[in-house]
Parts: structure tokens; sequence; C-alpha cells
């Protein structure tokens, strides 16, 4: 027996139709037939296009009758399609005055906005055809992936070590070791590697469909591309080209095979996701999809139908309009609900809060509804709170504390301490505890801490560059940031000099310690922890090569700097004072601080004064935190070119202090520290950090 409301009722052609249901929006698959809905306010009639899969001219086209759009929405539901062999579009008609913000032009094939899948790109790197007229196309995606039980893992954002990668960087280089190279696939294979190294959630660099040939260049001969993917196509699809089924339309599977693994081992998934701007770029860039669509709802439009353009790629995605940020709450909870994403990192957040003219609002909607809304209710939310148009919002994002930040001046303080900044350690104290004068009102949890990310040096470069090295992008080094806050300790680029080498090292290692000691969420970018270099390059968003490429070999010739990194992630695994968000410092069941700042001499220090030499020291209450016993974790930092003596704080009777970390030398794993023979005080070498424990064990 047939539902009413799924009995065809016109017929054109070998096919079906009638009208279909408004919900959900995009083209679902229901039985034998396929329902599709899209909004446009503007449009004055919208048809609908199909093709077989990889022929240029529609086999169809079905014009929506007047009675099929109901409100700002035209939907029909299709009868006799083959959803494995079918691509599909739309044609908007409408009035076409650029000066308004108006350009219908019923000519073109336009790209689903909500399209699950997209043709187009599906193979990495292979040359588009230029002559195609619609070169991405919307597939379709049976949403009956086998989860085998699985489902977002909800772990407590306080235990989270974050990793930042690019899935193709990650695995494609020929050292990888893996055989699904630059793929999903390859990135879970690299599974017991992360397990290794500690990490328990990864953020991936955009996978939302992009089109690796925007922009295409070459210099000195190499091929350049839009690498990174900051550049979104279609914010309900994810890359084809990161998959090695993606040729075959299987992209969502091997992407959803790759996430159940990692959930399996206990690792997170965070998307880092692009709201702020599409590909469709300025007055002179491609129609896709939105600008055909309803350009004046989707893009913040000057007077004169002109881009605000507060991304710097070109336009600004009208995010607090109700419709976009209905599209918007519909990407996120799909990903979620669909693809069991444990959260999202949000590029060039700020633009979130600006209203439709482009100026910042003071409740911005969109931003409330996302930390409110129910499907989202246990994913992590991570902003990059500021913008290309110089809005700059770390600790005033939302007062909401659903929200955590990239706490970029944690970034900036550290490195411009750690390289001899003494006047920057009264800010660091701060980053250290957690950034309470930013987050007072919410709690560490709040603050994610780095010192790098994909935007800027790798960690070895920030030790081996003082300027950057962007030659390689064509663009007369004039891209990238200039403010790096780095010191080639002596030498520009690789050396062989073992004194600088060793230098570069313990500095490496100086703010890996001190970023695994603070309080807040760590990230780490991949690679750091076996000194990955850009050779310089600061803005590697469009090197498909050996540049971007993660160099594996670097992890035997770096083996001694993985292993300190690996130990660290488990020293603040095996501490929950570590991991502790509150901001409550005061004495503890320790009968200590739970948190206190030294100098050469215990508990003196004026945290007001620059300094080249401090210590923290956590007392962990084992009521408190669940351990079996009190400890005392003692940091020791210098950041000056000379020795330094620093007494050591008197700790219980019966607690003896043991070494865990030198940045000069010495690493180990929890349980496994050595005694340390000298009771008054701690010897640090220049440009070094101690980490001792003191335990009744």
């Amino acid at each position: 027996m047939q539902l009413i409301d799924t009995f065809p009722t016109n017929k054109i052609k070998n096919l079906s139709y009638r009208v279909g249901r408004v919900f959900p929006f995009g083209a679902t698959i229901i039985n034998d037939a396929i329902n599709f809905s899209v909004f446009s306010k503007e449009a004055t009639g919208c048809t609908l296009v199909l093709y077989h899969h990889g022929q240029r001219e529609p086999f169809v086209e079905i014009p929506f009758p007047e009675e099929f759009r109901i409100g700002n929405v035209y939907t029909m539901m299709v009868f006799g399609i083959n959803p494995e062999t079918t691509e599909y579009g739309y044609r908007f008609d409408g009035p076409y005055r650029p000066e308004e913000g108006l350009l219908f032009d019923k000519s073109r094939v336009l790209l689903d906005p909500y399209a699950k899948s997209v043709s187009g790109r599906s193979v990495w790197g292979r040359e588009p055809n230029r002559d195609d007229p619609f070169p991405h196309r919307g597939q379709f995606i049976r949403e009956d992936y086998d989860w085998e039980n699985d489902k977002p893992l909800e772990l407590k954002p306080q235990d989270l070590i974050i990793y930042e990668l690019h899935v193709r960087s990650f695995t494609v280089n020929s050292d990888s070791g893996v055989k699904y190279k630059g793929s999903y696939a390859g990135l879970a294979e690299k599974i017991p590697y992360l397990k290794e190294l500690g990490v328990n959630c990864v953020e991936l660099m955009p996978i939302f469909e992009f089109d690796e040939f925007e922009n295409k260049r070459e210099v000195n001969g190499k091929r350049l591309l839009n690498y990174w993917g900051y550049s979104t196509v279609c914010f309900f699809a994810p890359k084809a080209g990161f998959s090695v089924e993606g040729r075959f339309g299987m992209e969502a599977d091997e992407l959803k095979s790759m996430i159940r693994h990692l959930h399996k081992n206990g690792i997170q998934v965070i998307l880092d996701v692009v709201f702020n701007h599409t590909a469709e770029g300025n007055e002179n860039g491609p129609t896709i999809s939105f600008r055909g669509i309803d350009n004046r709802t989707y893009y913040m439009l000057s007077p004169d139908g002109r881009y605000y353009n507060f991304s710097g790629c070109g336009n600004t995605m009208n995010c607090n309009d109700p419709v976009v940020r209905n599209v918007v709450l519909d990407c996120l909870r799909y990903w979620v609900s669909a693809y069991h994403v444990d959260g999202f990192r949000f590029d060039l957040a700020s633009i979130l809060s600006r209203g439709e003219d482009g100026a910042p609002m003071m409740n911005p909607p969109l931003i409330d509804t996302i930390a409110q809304d129910a499907v989202l209710g246990k994913s992590l939310l991570i902003a990059e709170a500021w913008d290309a148009g110089g809005l700059y919002q770390v600790g005033d994002f939302s007062p909401c504390d659903r929200w955590a930040e990239w706490n970029g001046r944690y970034r900036d303080s550290l490195r411009r301490f750690i390289k001899g900044g003494a006047e920057h350690a009264p800010e660091l104290y701060l980053r250290i505890r957690g950034s309470e004068d930013l987050y007072d009102e919410r709690n560490a949890a709040s603050s994610i801490n780095f010192v790098t990310c994909h935007d800027g040096f790798t960690l070895y470069d920030l030790v081996s560059y003082n300027k950057k090295h962007n030659e390689a992008n064509g663009e007369d080094n004039r891209d990238g940031c200039n403010d790096n806050d780095s010191w080639n300790c002596g030498v520009e680029g690789d050396t062989d000099d073992p004194g600088i080498n060793e230098l570069r090292l313990r500095q490496m290692k100086n703010m890996m310690t001190i970023l695994l000691t603070s309080r807040g969420i760590p990230m780490l970018l991949a690679g750091d922890e076996f000194a990955n270099s850009q050779k310089g390059n600061n803005n590697a968003y469009c090197q498909d090569n050996e540049i971007s490429w993660l160099s594996w070999a670097g992890l035997e010739k770096n083996r001694a700097l993985f292993a300190y990194v690996r130990d660290l992630i488990a020293f603040r695994k095996a501490h929950p004072v570590l991991r502790g968000m509150e901001y409550r410092f005061g004495h503890n069941g320790t009968g200590y601080p739970e948190l206190s700042f030294h100098g050469e001499e215990p508990w003196q220090l004026d945290e007001k004064a620059p300094a080249l030499v401090f210590a923290y020291m956590f007392a962990e209450d084992h009521e408190k935190f669940g351990t079996d016993s009190d400890c005392f974790i003692y940091i020791a930092v210098n950041a000056h070119w000379e020795e330094h003596y620093m007494k050591l704080p008197i700790i219980p009777a019966g607690c003896s202090w043991k070494i865990a970390f030198d940045s000069a030398g010495f690493s180990a794993q929890p349980g496994e520290e050595k005694l340390y023979e000298r009771y008054d005080g701690v010897v640090l070498c220049p440009r070094s950090v101690k980490v001792l424990i003191g335990t009744y064990k």
C-alpha cells in the first residue's frame, strides 16, 4: 500500500513526480523516490536538472510547478531515479541587477547547498574539465552506514589533548608507512601511532568539499593549489578527494569508518569548519551555489551590491540572517548525527558575531543558538575568536561556558618569554594559571592553549628561523604573518652546528613542557613532536608537496623529542591536578596552595616584575583528585642564557623529590621517575626546564 503523500501525480519522460516534503532540505532518498527541497526567497522560478553520472548534458529538466513552492521553499518528490548513477543541480530564474545584489541567471546550473556528496573533484589533484559549465554536481547518499553502536565519545574537556592535522599531509608522504596515503583510510592506519603518542582528540583541518584547483598557479615548476581547504564549496559534503573510494561515491562511508575506528580507540574527532565565507569569492569569483540561489540572503552586501570582506577571502557569509543561521545549525547537527563528530573549531569565528551590515552585535543570536542547541549539547565548541576585519575577541567571544577559544594570548606570551623576553613573564603566569583574567566567569576549559598551529611556523621552524621564507608561494614573501615571535638560535635554517641543534631541541622541549603543564586544554600541531619542518614557510596554504607533507623520517631522527612529548602527555594524564579547570588556587587538603609561583627562593616572586627564571608548583590533594596519595609537581623554568640555581620548597616529611623531566636530556614515564639526589635545590642549565615530583612513594 502506497501512502498518499508518496503517490506520483505528474510525469515527464520516464519519470514521475509530485509535490515533495519541505523537510529535510537537500535531496533525501525515500523508498523508491528522492525528495528535493531547496530555499530561495527572491527567485521567480526553479528547475531541477538531472544528469547521468559524468555526462555533460542533462537527461531531464523538471520545472517546479507553482503549487510545489511552499513559502520560499521549492519541493518535489521524483520517482524512478537511480541514485547510484544520477547527479543533480538547480536553475533559478529571477532578476539580474548586480547593483542591487540580485544575480539570478537561469542559464547556470547550481549546486544544492545541502548536497551530501559532490562530484567534480572526486580524485585529488585530477585536472578538471575547464569547459564543464557545471563542475560541482550533487550526488545522493544512503544514510545506511552500520555504526556498530558507536556514538560521539563525550570525553571530559579537561582530559583532552588535541592534535591538529591535515588529512592529506598526515600520511601522503612516501615514508608514512601506510597503504592508503593521504586519505581518511590512511589516517585510520595511523591510530596506533596516535595512541602511542597519547593524544585523544584529532582536530581535522577542513574536510568539507572544496576545490583544490581554486586559484591554481605554478611557481618554479611546482603546481600550487588551494591545499588547506579554507574555501568551502559545500558544507554538508565530505571532501571526496581525501577518500580512496571517492571516485566511486563512497567518501562518506570511508570517513565514517575512520571516525568509528578512532572512537574505538578512545580518540575524539573535531572538524575545523569555515562558515565565514565560501569559495564563490568576490564580484569576480565563480557562481557555484549560494550566489545564484539567493545572493542577498546568504552574503553581507554593501548598499551597491558588492561583498563585504571581513574574511579576507572575498566575501562574508551573512551568518545572523535567520535562514543562514538555520543552514549553519542544520550543518552542525548533520555532522554530529550522521558522522558522529565530537565537536567543531570555527574558523574566524568573530564573523559569526557580525550583523547584516558587518557591525559587531551585542548579542549575536547564532553564537547563543549553537551553544544552546539540543543536538549539539555535548559537542565541543571552539572559536578562533578573531577575523580578518580587525575584530579580536579572545576572552570576549561569548559569556557562555559552552564556548572555548583558541587562546592566541597564550601562544604569544609563551613564545616571547621563552626566547628571552623577561617582560612577558607576568602575562605568562596568568596563562599558566588558565587565563583567569580572560575567563574568570567560566573556567580554564575555555582556554585552548597552543604554541603552534597550521597557520604559522611549526615548532621546529619557530626555533630555526627569524623570518618567514614563503618565496615558494609566489607572492614575493609578502604573504603570511610577519610577527612570528621566533628565534633561530643563531643560524637561519638547518645547521650542522651541534651546539645550536642542542639549544633548539631544549627550546622545543621547554615550550612543550610549559604547554602540557598549564591549566587549560592543550593543542599540538601534528609533527611538532618530531620536529617537522616547513623550511621556514609560515603560510603553506598552497603547498601540496614536501613543504606541507609530514616527513616521517623525522620520527627516527628526532626520537628523543618524540619520547619527551609522549612522556609529558602521559604525565599530564597521570596527574589530575594538571587537568584541573578551577581558578581556586588556595590551600587544599595537602596544606599547600593548589598552584603557587616561586622565584629562586621558594614562595618569593614578584609576579608583576620582569623575570627570566621562575617556578610553579602544583599540590595534588589525593582526596580531591582521587589519587593514591598527595604529591607535589614543581616546574622550574630558565629562559636565561646563563645557569641558575633554584632553592626547592620544603615539602612534608616522608616526601622525596624525583626528577621527571629535564629538557637538557631526560624524561620518564609516570612511576619511573628517578630519585633526585639534591634536596636543597635545582641547578638549571641555560635555557632549560626541569620537572620534579615530590611523593611519599
